[in-house]
């Protein structure tokens, strides 16, 4: 499977080339257009516990749909919710990734994707404990909100990253979390919540954009709301 990116950054579109009879698994409502003759079975992956820790836990659809090309091959185009761009990670038996909630799209048929405790600290670090992990051997293809950044840490390099801003990352990489700022007054007035403190070697993908705080500030300007009033209103997300 080969894919190909295009209308980047803001609005990309996936465009995932099929050879004959070859499969590709994507999220519910991922897929926007494909060539004549693909042929689609919803089902949930791995049984229904396994489907409910995927849409319960995880945040993902229940079903995952299984499209196959036709005999002479095929495409399929697929594309994320929000405005951002798209991610081809290129997984491998010594390189799996943990995927963080909503942004995985699709896979190829030989990538395992399921449910991933993120440990105790993610589960209370505002994103959910819960994501997705990705093993075996090809691409996984994520959509982020706004554009990509990559880190690529050395041995012993650190970096510190919000954890709203997380995509994806090395399941071998090194990480703790931990709240921003000391003091409950000092995360209020800096409006800063959890981060990550990755150490490498390793790779982490990031999304230039939050969507969880998106999600905030758009519910507190919605009509009935009351933007100026509370914590909230003073301190940020």
């Amino acid at each position: 499977m080969q894919v190909q990116l295009r209308h980047s950054p803001s609005f990309t579109v996936a465009r995932a080339f099929l050879s004959p009879h070859e499969q590709i698994k994507l999220e519910g409502g991922a897929m926007m257009a494909h060539s004549a003759g693909m042929t689609l079975e919803a089902r949930s992956e791995g049984g229904i516990m396994a489907g409910l820790k995927r849409s319960v836990l995880a945040g993902e659809s229940f079903f995952v749909t299984t499209y196959t090309a036709p005999g002479d091959g095929g495409w399929l185009d697929m594309a994320g919710v929000l405005p951002g761009d798209i991610a081809v990670i290129d997984v491998t038996p010594d390189r799996p990734y943990y995927l963080a909630k909503g942004n995985w799209i699709a896979n190829a048929s030989t990538v395992t994707v399921d449910t991933q405790f993120g440990g105790m600290s993610n589960l209370f670090g505002g994103e959910g404990g819960f994501g997705l992990r990705a093993n075996g051997s090809g691409p996984a293809v994520v959509s982020v909100y706004g554009a990509i950044d990559v880190f690529d840490l050395q041995p012993g390099q650190q970096v510190t990253i919000d954890t709203g801003h997380v995509v994806a990352y090395e399941l071998n990489i090194r990480f703790s979390m931990r709240k921003a700022a000391a003091g409950i007054l000092n995360s209020l007035k800096s409006g800063e919540g959890w981060v990550f403190d990755f150490t490498g070697p390793g790779r982490v993908l990031l999304q230039t954009r939050n969507p969880s705080a998106f999600a905030q500030w758009a519910g507190s300007v919605a009509p009935g709301s009351n933007p100026k009033g509370g914590l909230g209103g003073v301190f940020g997300r």
